[in-house]
């Protein structure tokens, strides 16, 4: 029998998926979390063996009550349920200690399978989620993309960038543009914030 633990903020997603798992023989929920220290207390208290973790939570978010089960209770096998799946909140989820990383939308089965295979210390990441991963490990930026972003964190303009590095305004773009697919971000202040936090700047 599979023991998870159901944390999420929002009832109606918590009754929801207790519903998904009604059915199964195989799997038992033994309770139901509203916050991350809520589920840190119920982890203590029930000792599941998977915890379905939302990660934007009041009083401590989802990586944050990853991080502290990862070192109180290392058996249990987390899997992030959310809505979001940009690289800042994916990689920070992993980082924690997160095993599996699902988006809300997955249909009930793929949920499922993830469950059962979380129990068995399998990873388990929706497309998404794995893109970012492997995009981290695989394309680091290049030296150019990283000069481009280190003007950028100073202020300076396209134009700007492109006088200092005595390349065209276009390539410019180019390379932010790179940067960006290569961060899992959309825009400049994005693509800063995400460079730093992994200390490329």
């Amino acid at each position: 029998m599979i023991r998870v633990l159901l944390v999420d903020d929002h009832p109606i997603v918590r009754d929801g998926l207790r519903g998904a798992f009604a059915g199964e023989p195989d799997v038992h929920v033994v309770g139901e979390a509203a916050s991350g220290t809520e589920a840190l207390t119920l982890v203590a208290r029930h000792h599941p063996d998977v915890v379905l973790m939302d990660l934007r939570m009041p009083e401590l978010d989802g990586a944050g009550a990853i991080r502290r089960l990862a070192l109180e209770h290392p058996s249990v096998r987390v899997v992030v349920l959310t809505t979001f799946d940009a690289a800042t909140d994916v990689l920070p989820a992993i980082e924690a200690g997160a095993l599996g990383y699902l988006l809300k939308d997955a249909p009930v089965p793929e949920l499922l399978t993830a469950v059962r295979a979380a129990a068995r210390g399998e990873p388990v990441l929706a497309p998404r989620a794995a893109n970012h991963v492997l995009g981290r490990l695989r394309s680091p930026l290049s030296s150019r993309e990283l000069a481009v972003l280190r003007l950028v964190a100073e202020g300076a303009t396209n134009r700007a960038a492109a006088s200092r590095l005595f390349v065209s305004e276009a390539s410019v773009k180019t390379h932010l543009q790179h940067a960006y697919a290569k961060l899992g971000v959309n825009d400049r202040a994005a693509a800063v914030a995400e460079a730093c936090r992994r200390g490329l700047l």
